[in-house]
């Protein structure tokens, strides 16, 4: 099938919300199975289940993070090569980025395994849950390059403005997951173990229907051995900086949970259940960063500049009114959410805190995950790198550390500051970025590269600054 360059014309807001709708879609599928996987554990009555997901969560967050991080590079530089009219470079590219995710993700399920016992012991996990934790991290790491694999085709048919298939990739693996999860758990009487049986096969599929939609692209092309270096550099001009990009967000994580146990098994499982509720509620913001990319990327491999800015100002409104959406819904149904978990004491009210009060921190991460979409598709991704390290370090630990000092609500509401501030900045950054990119010439006949930093690159390429 013929690779179209479809984000150059049309609507802009329509590309946005299509493309952020049904990534959405899938990203929410798969979170609420995460949500369900933990309510079904909750129905064991066992807290330190519960709290052993919650770490192991932590870890899964890290792997999770390198493979995301490739994945926008993979959607960064094939989208761009499409949109230049470079479909042969395009399936060359699509190759070379699947052989560096499968050994990027086989190196880092390896590492896990191997040190996941001190990582639990650092995130401070009591010795009943450390050993739960770490049956479910060691038995799912294996499966790493097969999530790698489906996030990586996912991100390939979004890079062609394939919004439908893309969802579907990470539909099909919900749905697995929503199916086996009870009967693994429950009817089997697995437990914990049944859950990671579950997330193994699900990881499977995710694989499997990816590929599948990719083929039907002509996607990825023949792998070319003398030009895999050659393209693995231009893919980590991207990918490199967005996994270090990534790796901010559970680096915070495990600061915020380790804070957490400081108050026990009932204040980590109230951190666990936000963490849980917090992705199903704001899955559309989660998915503006990898749909906004590939429209980004495209019109600026057309030189279509009037619409990369446009880009920019449709999806800071969309996932704003998402997020206010989102918050005014679990403000008016957090005693169901409550209730649905059997939650008690401290659990119960930081359930409570974070519908009501603390959910406003998604504003700034709207604005952050918006921005990093600029910053990484118009070849300044060493400042998403700054904004996320810095959300992550100075927008979490002065903020967490001094609200731990008024208990575990502190610790949310510290977190919740510290991302509308880092949220803020960077949005301004990101406009002040675009608003700088001006052509003076024609387009250029070669497609752009990401071996040579953009900025460094404005004369060969029509650009010039705007004013300071």
């Amino acid at each position: 099938m013929e690779q179209t360059a479809r984000f150059v014309e049309g609507s802009i807001l329509r590309h946005v919300v299509v493309m952020a709708g049904t990534g959405a879609i899938g990203l929410i599928a798969i979170f609420a199975v995460d949500l369900v996987n933990l309510l079904y554990l909750s129905l064991l009555h066992d807290r330190t289940i519960t709290a052993a997901i919650g770490f192991a969560g932590v870890i899964g967050f890290f792997q999770v993070s390198i493979a995301i991080g490739i994945s926008i590079g993979i959607g960064a530089v094939v989208s761009r090569a499409i949109g230049a009219g470079h479909l042969d470079e395009a399936r060359r590219l699509a190759a070379s980025s699947f052989a560096a995710m499968l050994l990027v993700t086989v190196v880092i399920a390896v590492l896990t395994v191997v040190s996941c016992d001190e990582a639990l012991r650092l995130l401070g996990a009591t010795v009943a849950v450390r050993s739960r934790a770490e049956l479910f991290v060691v038995a799912t790491a294996p499966s790493l390059p097969m999530l790698g694999i489906g996030m990586g085709a996912a991100s390939l048919l979004r890079s062609v403005g394939d919004a439908r298939r893309a969802m579907n990739v990470t539909l099909m693996a919900a749905i697995a997951t929503a199916c086996l999860d009870p009967l693994l758990i429950f009817g089997l009487h697995l437990g914990l173990t049944g859950a990671a049986i579950s997330t193994i096969l699900s990881r499977c599929v995710l694989a499997a229907i990816g590929w599948q939609g990719t083929r039907r692209h002509g996607l990825p092309g023949r792998l070319q051995p003398s030009m895999l270096i050659a393209d693995t550099r231009r893919l980590f001009y991207v990918a490199g900086p967005a996994i270090v990009t990534n790796l901010a967000t559970p680096v915070g994580s495990a600061f915020v949970t380790s804070q957490m146990a400081r108050f026990g098994v009932a204040a980590v499982t109230g951190q666990v259940t936000v963490d849980r509720i917090a992705p199903v509620a704001f899955g559309l913001v989660f998915a503006l960063s990898g749909a906004v990319g590939p429209i980004m990327a495209q019109n600026l491999g057309a030189w279509r500049l009037d619409r990369v800015r446009a880009t920019l100002r449709q999806s800071l409104l969309v996932g704003l009114g998402a997020v206010a959406l989102a918050w005014l819904i679990l403000a008016a149904g957090q005693d169901l959410v409550v209730r649905a978990f059997a939650a008690t004491g401290i659990t119960a009210s930081l359930i409570h805190l974070f519908c009501s009060v603390t959910a406003a921190g998604f504003l700034g991460i709207g604005c952050l995950f918006v921005a990093n979409a600029s910053f990484n598709n118009l070849g300044f991704p060493l400042l998403s790198t700054l904004f996320n390290w810095g959300r992550a370090t100075l927008g979490t630990i002065p903020f967490v550390t001094y609200g731990a000092r008024f208990g575990p609500a502190g610790i949310l509401y510290g977190q919740a500051a510290g991302a509308l501030l880092f949220g803020v900045v960077a949005m301004v950054v990101a406009f002040r970025v675009t608003a700088r990119l001006r052509p003076t010439g024609e387009a250029p006949r070669r497609p752009a590269t990401f071996i040579e930093p953009l900025a460094l690159r404005r004369k060969a390429r029509g650009f010039a600054p705007g004013p300071h």
